[in-house]
């Protein structure tokens, strides 16, 4: 079992940047690819960066060049830097370590113009 909790949401203007984090515990091993999804109100849950145990990132056209991913091994830390914020980047977060299929709980990130 992998557990992850996610924190950095909040409120934040237009142009403004957040940093998100996701700790995980347990099985850690376990672990090869981590990502972050969003969801907005009536949405569906979108990708919008993934990281390999490598390094190798791939992310949603909507966020290249203005988010980035990375993770702290040593700190079993994942992170999304997020720049140039958009309302339309208002969703709640979650992050999700594969092959296991954890969730964490998801944080809110809400970007006012």
């Amino acid at each position: 079992q992998v557990q992850l909790v996610e924190s950095g949401g909040g409120l934040v203007q237009a142009g403004g940047s957040l940093r998100l984090s996701c700790a995980a515990s347990g099985s850690i091993f376990s672990i090869n690819t981590m990502g972050w999804y969003r969801q907005a109100p009536g949405k569906q849950r979108e990708l919008v960066a993934a990281i390999t145990n490598g390094g190798r990132t791939n992310y949603a056209d909507s966020v290249k060049g203005r988010f980035t991913i990375s993770r702290d091994n040593a700190k079993n830390t994942m992170y999304l830097q997020m720049n140039s914020l958009k309302p339309e980047d208002t969703a709640v977060y979650y992050c999700i370590a594969l092959p296991n299929g954890s969730w964490g709980q998801g944080t809110q990130v809400t970007v006012s113009s």
